[in-house]
């Protein structure tokens, strides 16, 4: 059995900017970083990004990592995945950020041991990999073509807007006219009622939106498929969308599906819950919080499995010490893992 040793950490993440969505703005990040070591040279490393919405914090994190990280000692391989994500949640069954950063960890480690990036023992094909948005936050409607003008010159080419406020059509207005090749998704973070919903994506169809993101309250289930129903553009669930009996249950009132390991625990549930959107002939979007790298780059291992990407919550902080996947603009360089011998999901210091 392999001694593996454990400790984790919380990091306060300045952000190059303040980000604002509808429900509040933040300046940085709380992440908790997990690090295991196999006693050989080998460290594994995740992070959760826990978000109060969902009812966990940085205080939950460090409050169940202990135990969880008893688990992992006590198991003592770092290839028992399965294992040890059965015993964690037998522990405590909820919190799946603090899940998420071990299991990343885990997948890291185990990973690095072998000496192949996750894609390749899971078989993925790291060509399909989709192109991931770069955020505009909410702000002055100045402010964001400001924005939009300096992730266009940047090289990002797949946009989502944050919207929720009463100049929702002259913000897409201004991010179309300074991006007008850039393929644009738009997000409400639930701000607004189904008919104002459906009168606000009416007036953003013609600026060529791709797709508009929970447009309502995760608590209205008919409310969303109200607007669904009725919709002109195409409809996502994040909010509606947290583990995989969120799956079905929003199968016939949305279009798109928004996982995130940091709602749903686990690299393995995010692929569960990948296969549960497929049966019901939905697409998929793969998210994130404002996360480190260390949490960030295990997601885009995942990435070549879904229809879109919204990986870019590295690329919102002002620094961070962990290099992750390879991005050239709006690009996932997912296979330059292997070309650059970087044996885990991406966490490895700069």
């Amino acid at each position: 059995m392999t001694t593996l040793t454990t400790e984790f950490e919380r990091l306060s993440l300045p952000l190059a900017d303040a980000f604002t969505i509808s429900r509040g703005t933040q300046t940085d990040a709380e992440n908790v970083v997990v690090r295991i070591r196999d006693g050989e040279g080998h460290e594994g490393v995740g992070a959760a990004a826990p978000s109060e919405h969902y009812g966990e914090t940085p205080a939950t994190v460090e409050a169940v990592l202990p135990d969880f990280l008893d688990v992992v000692e006590d198991v003592g391989d770092p290839h028992a995945i399965d294992r040890i994500e059965r015993e964690q949640r037998a522990v405590v069954a909820d919190n799946p950020a603090a899940h998420a950063a071990v299991d990343v960890a885990l997948h890291d480690l185990a990973a690095k041991r072998l000496g192949v990036p996750l894609y390749r023992q899971w078989g993925i094909d790291p060509e399909r990999t989709p192109k991931t948005s770069f955020t505009i936050g909410l702000d002055s409607t100045e402010r964001m073509r400001e924005k939009t003008r300096a992730a266009v010159e940047d090289g990002y080419d797949v946009l989502k807007v944050k919207l929720g406020t009463d100049r929702d059509r002259e913000i897409v207005a201004a991010v179309r006219e300074e991006a007008p090749e850039a393929r644009i998704r738009v997000d409400a973070n639930e701000a607004w009622t189904p008919r104002e919903a459906l009168r606000t994506i009416e007036d953003l169809e013609p600026h060529g939106v791709e797709f508009v993101e929970q447009p309502v309250s995760a608590d209205d289930p008919e409310g969303l498929r109200f607007v669904y129903e009725r919709s002109p553009l195409p409809i996502a669930a994040d909010e509606s969308c947290v583990r995989l009996p969120d799956v079905p249950a929003v199968a016939d009132r949305t279009d798109i599906v928004n996982l995130k390991l940091m709602k749903c625990g686990s690299l393995a549930e995010a692929r569960r819950m990948v296969d549960a959107a497929r049966a019901h002939g939905l697409e998929v979007m793969l998210g994130c919080m404002i996360e480190t790298n260390a949490a960030i780059a295990a997601a885009c291992n995942l990435a070549p499995l879904v229809d879109y990407a919204d990986l870019d919550g590295a690329l919102l902080l002002a620094d961070d010490e962990y290099a992750g996947v390879p991005t050239e603009g709006s690009e996932i360089r997912l296979s330059a893992l292997a070309d650059r011998g970087l044996a885990g999901t991406g966490a490895r210091p700069q």
